[in-house]
């Protein structure tokens, strides 16, 4: 293995945040023969990875102190500026040259304050933003979105082997994040689009689930959504990308927009019809929004 790649047989990997997408990243590390050490703010998550033989780390200065390379995936703003930035946080823990990969999807005010952080304590941050919910995480197919270091992103490239199919470095520190934001409202858009199609196609009184079988099969359908159409077709919620976390990503979206200037009509929409919908379905899957707008059009 060239002397600039990572190594799996001596870098030490640093893990923080075991959620729906973190244990599952972590996971594929561990059984790819990464030395991972892993840490969660609540404990019930971390035990359960320690079942599957994962190493947790007593702390969270614990795991910085004995990592080579840090990777975060956190649920929010608010969770990674606790995790970074409080007191006993990672930046005053980190030692010079520590590779920090942070996987989160934050806004990017957030982004470019924990580069230039990194920068002031001689870290080498990449934001590595994920394309992909949990069964592409699963399957080791998601897409990698960095914004950063070349030479850091190159010597990375193995952990992204382990994890990913494919990665990109979109551009200097943020890109990944900005690059995610731009996925992400295609995400949102198309979510809503299709249950506004099957909102009319039941309307029209077409069977459901000959709606459902052909949509799912037609070419307009993307990849990313045709697991969706079988989870409508049986009621079957149970979160791969939770709708909380869609609504979240859609009003960083159009915060975004407005401070680029860009009108998004139809992201708006999607962003309020998310909004509508958090307190009942919020920790339900992303498509749980179609019987929510399937309902609303018949009310009406």
């Amino acid at each position: 293995m060239p002397e600039n790649i990572l190594n799996k047989d001596t870098a030490r990997i640093g893990f923080i945040g075991l959620g729906l997408m973190g244990s599952r990243l972590a996971q594929h590390l561990h059984s790819a023969g990464w030395n991972i050490q892993a840490w969660n703010r609540s404990p019930e998550p971390a035990k359960a990875l320690s079942r599957e033989g994962v190493m947790i780390a007593a702390s969270l200065a614990n795991l910085v102190a004995s990592s080579d390379v840090v990777l975060s995936s956190l649920a929010n703003d608010a969770a990674v500026r606790s995790v970074y930035f409080d007191g006993g946080g990672v930046f005053s823990l980190v030692t010079p040259g520590t590779i920090v990969l942070e996987m989160s999807t934050i806004s990017p005010e957030l982004s470019r304050h924990l580069h230039q952080e990194a920068s002031n304590r001689g870290v080498h941050l990449l934001d590595v933003a994920i394309s992909g919910s949990t069964p592409a995480v699963e399957a080791g197919t998601i897409t990698l979105l960095a914004g950063g270091d070349q030479i850091i992103f190159d010597k990375c490239t193995a952990i992204f082997e382990s994890i990913a199919k494919q990665w990109f470095l979109i551009g200097p520190g943020s890109s990944g994040i900005l690059m995610k934001l731009v996925v992400n409202l295609l995400l949102g858009v198309d979510m809503q689009a299709i249950a506004e199609a099957i909102s009319l196609g039941e309307h029209l009184r077409i069977d459901r689930g000959v709606l459902l079988d052909v949509l799912s099969r037609t070419t307009v359908i993307s990849p990313a959504f045709v697991g969706k159409f079988q989870k409508i077709k049986n009621n079957d919620y149970s979160p791969e990308f939770p709708l909380r976390l869609m609504s979240k990503d859609m009003d960083l979206v159009m915060d975004a927009a407005r401070a680029s200037g860009a009108d998004l009509p139809a992201a708006r929409v999607a962003q309020s019809v998310l909004a509508a919908n958090l307190s009942s379905s919020g920790n339900l899957d992303l498509s749980a929004i179609t019987p929510a707008v399937v309902s609303l059009e018949t009310s009406r």
